[in-house]
């Protein structure tokens, strides 16, 4: 069910002030689920403002509504079309958040490349993608490493092969301030997982 891949190591920091990161194409920690591909850019140990991913989200793949308390992220849609949402909704009910609307009329969006989305602390957000073809993000998460380390760890538990433990993924959400209001799914039905 999950495989690791790990294709290119992670640039190594160089000490000094003066000193910058470039991370060339195709470059980066490369993790791989049967969910989706998310590439390491730039981590906590680069950076003290956030911790930058290249994703790559399959057909079917939704993160499920979900709330930081503390983080902040961006989003920035590279290749594809995914649906998406960054708003509190009138009400948040249901096992989806596809028809949820907020108190100004928001509503979800099919974001295509070069859509941007910022998300504030304690805003209500998610992304899915229902076309047939994969996208790809620039993804952001601050402060670092909270995401890092739930991506790792989200790795560990799904390496295993076996459906995950609904308790175990529920602890190391609300280790890495995430906060799920719907089910995370993937796949062609979009079967849940944690």
């Amino acid at each position: 069910m999950t495989s690791t891949g790990h294709e290119h190591a992670a640039p190594e920091p160089r000490s000094g002030p003066s000193t910058g990161l470039v991370v060339p194409p195709g470059r980066g920690r490369t993790v791989r689920t049967a969910a989706q591909q998310v590439t390491f850019k730039v981590t906590g140990q680069h950076s003290r403002t956030a911790s930058s991913f290249e994703v790559v989200v399959p057909p079917g793949f939704d993160v499920g509504a979900h709330v930081h308390a503390r983080s902040e992220e961006f989003f920035y849609v590279l290749e594809g079309e995914l649906d998406i949402f960054a708003f509190e909704p009138l009400v948040r009910s249901g096992d989806s958040w596809r028809e949820w609307r907020s108190a100004a009329g928001d509503r979800v969006v099919r974001a295509v490349p070069g859509t941007v989305v910022l998300v504030p602390p304690g805003c209500p957000h998610a992304f899915a993608n229902p076309t047939g073809s994969p996208a790809r993000m620039l993804f952001q998460s601050a402060p670092p490493p909270d995401h890092e380390r739930y991506f790792e760890e989200l790795l560990d538990i799904l390496a295993t092969g076996e459906p995950p433990d609904a308790e175990v993924v529920a602890a190391l959400r609300a280790r890495y301030d995430i906060e799920q209001l719907t089910p995370l799914r993937h796949g062609p039905r979009g079967a849940e997982e944690g």
